[in-house]
């Protein structure tokens, strides 16, 4: 673990209302550092706040709609500074709540949104984890912001260094697809290749925190992990003041490593805590893609425990064979009532055609897992077709084109209406 020094008090204002980092596992809590695993039970360590302390103004709707058309709308609920929307950084989130009534009415169901988050900057749900990450790296007086990455992870932690004036080390598996290398690569950071898993890529940045060479560095998916993952509580967020300040009755979220999915569940139940929104059941869906589907194999076989797997599929972008949160994806699943399912990469591609098709938007895999998984679930009776319902797309299809290859020009013709007829008929 790094032994980097404090710029800041623990509980200083650079934290907004967070107040200490709690261990998930045994509750032991510890003042904030950019330490991610407990030293009593080694359980991972996330954000605790007091969003009601003394002095601390209480936040309303009002607050928030006043505020900018970024997740920073929301800082007086995450582990940043009260002028974060001030300083250099990307402005993420704030995209787009799509009302998809050609697919629902495809699918048979009343009410459908897609959150798109293919419009942010580096246009993946990455943005928004790593803006809060970027602020910690700042308080703790990190110079070199680093990660391991499927991908997206890699392009918004170049962007957010690169706009931040920070040095910038990323590090991904060799076999990703190429649209996320060169986007990664563009913002002229160190981008490292490792010839091995995301599981082994991340291994090895574990033991880099530990090493001189990555001494002053912000592992943002690592020793910056607590904060990281505040970032997906936006999601929730926004989805929430999106729909008239109402959670939706069940959504379906990608899984990975399970963060988002978690922290999801996290932000509805701060917005309930905090009278923002009125409390109604929810239910969560968890989506992977069947070559990488540890998560949804446990739940179908009722495990408590997630058993690694070695990813193989087109969504790489999930391709987490180990993943952190997986148990606690489960417990949320059977809390609201909800299921983790898993479809084929055949499925994957077809649902990033349908929703294409119907909608307007092209999602990477990760967008065709969750829709193929919506699909399945609502064929097997698991989703009621009649609850307003809210699918996740995490990323832009235009970073891998190469699942979809073979989409292109229907006829190739000569510029006459000759012609033009006669390839229509």
């Amino acid at each position: 673990m790094s032994t980097i020094q404090l710029d800041a008090p623990a509980t200083s204002a650079a934290f907004g209302p967070a107040v200490a980092l709690s261990c998930r596992e045994c509750g032991a809590r510890v003042p904030l550092g950019p330490q991610y695993v407990c030293v009593e039970c080694f359980g991972p360590l996330e954000v605790a706040y007091d969003f009601h302390a003394a002095g601390r103004a209480p936040v309303t709707r009002e607050l928030i709609e006043s505020g900018p058309a970024s997740i920073w709308r929301y800082a007086p609920l995450l582990p940043v500074p009260a002028d974060v929307a001030s300083k250099p950084n990307l402005n993420p989130g704030w995209t787009r709540l799509v009302r998809a009534e050609n697919l629902a009415r495809e699918l048979g169901l009343r009410s459908l949104h897609i959150k798109d988050d293919s419009g942010n900057p580096t246009h993946s749900f990455k943005d928004r984890v790593v803006a809060i990450a970027l602020e910690a790296a700042r308080t703790f007086g990190f110079t070199t912001l680093s990660c391991s990455s499927t991908g997206n992870l890699a392009g918004a932690v170049g962007a957010a260094a690169a706009r931040a004036g920070l040095d910038s080390c990323v590090f991904v598996p060799a076999g990703l697809e190429a649209g996320k290398i060169v986007m990664a690569g563009v913002y002229e950071g160190e981008l490292i290749a490792i010839d091995g898993t995301y599981d082994e890529v991340n291994r090895f940045c574990s033991e880099l925190i530990g090493d001189e060479v990555g001494e002053g560095w912000g592992f943002v998916n690592v020793n910056l992990r607590p904060y990281y993952a505040e970032g997906s509580k936006t999601l929730a967020y926004e989805i929430a003041e999106q729909l008239g300040w109402q959670l939706p009755e069940q959504i379906v979220i990608p899984v990975a490593s399970g963060s988002q999915l978690t922290k999801i569940d996290k932000g509805f139940k701060e917005l309930i805590a905090l009278g923002l929104v009125e409390e109604r059941p929810y239910k969560i869906f968890g989506a992977q893609a069947d070559g990488c589907s540890p998560v949804a194999a446990a739940y179908r076989d009722g495990h408590e425990v997630v058993q690694p797997v070695r990813p193989d599929t087109i969504a790489k972008s999930l391709a987490i064979g180990n993943p952190a949160d997986g148990p606690y994806v489960l417990d949320i699943a059977r809390r609201t009532g909800g299921a983790v399912e898993s479809v084929s990469d055949e499925q994957v591609v077809d649902a990033i055609r349908l929703l294409a098709r119907t909608e307007g938007v092209f999602a990477e895999p990760a967008g065709g897992v969750t829709v193929g998984v919506l699909r399945k679930l609502l064929e097997a009776g698991t989703l009621d077709p009649s609850a307003q319902t809210v699918v996740i797309n995490s990323g832009d299809g235009l970073k891998t084109l190469d699942a979809v290859a073979g989409a292109g020009v229907t006829a190739t013709i000569a510029p006459s209406l000759a012609a033009f007829r006669s390839a229509r008929s």
